[in-house]
């Protein structure tokens, strides 16, 4: 992986190349360097370990999915901001299995960073609730089913919403 900043010059210098092959009256050349320009650019904005970790994730590999976030060094100098959140993010739904208060603090840090689509900020939500109803903390869990039914505009979390209300209603 390089660093971000290393992205961007790599994309710099590859655009210069492409200026350079149009004053060569090299057209098809700087326009294929223009395209490979838009690689490196593109990977700045998403990590390609977060995504390939996400392909994992989606399989229901999360050994392979924490092999994938673990190449990924200081998270905090190496990514941007929404991707540190995302990086977070995974960590805590591989961490929730095993150990709830390490979940707990991925899950308020990717909250507080910040995640791109609501129905992650949802599933993030849902899953602090989760580990605030086990610790029968029922406001907290309350508010923030709250928060994950505006959320959850396409309906997908409904089922494991109304798990939770019932569980409530249990303590």
């Amino acid at each position: 992986m390089f660093h971000r900043n290393i992205k961007i010059v790599l994309t710099v210098l590859i655009f210069a190349a492409a200026v350079w092959q149009f004053t060569e009256n090299n057209v098809g050349n700087g326009i294929f360097l223009i395209i490979i320009s838009l690689f490196p650019l593109a990977l700045y904005f998403r990590n390609e370990f977060i995504l390939l970790a996400f392909l994992q994730m989606r399989k229901q590999n999360f050994p392979g999915a924490q092999k994938w976030l673990a190449k990924i060094k200081n998270p905090e100098t190496a990514l941007i901001k929404k991707q540190q959140g995302y990086y977070n993010y995974l960590q805590g739904l591989m961490v929730s299995q095993t150990n709830l208060n390490q979940a707990e603090k991925f899950f308020k840090k990717a909250i507080e960073l910040g995640l791109n689509m609501d129905m992650d900020l949802a599933v993030a939500k849902l899953n602090l609730a989760g580990i605030a109803l086990s610790r029968r903390r029922k406001l907290e869990a309350t508010n923030l089913i709250n928060e994950v039914k505006k959320l959850d505009k396409q309906g997908m979390l409904k089922e494991q919403i109304t798990m939770m209300k019932e569980q409530m209603k249990r303590i």
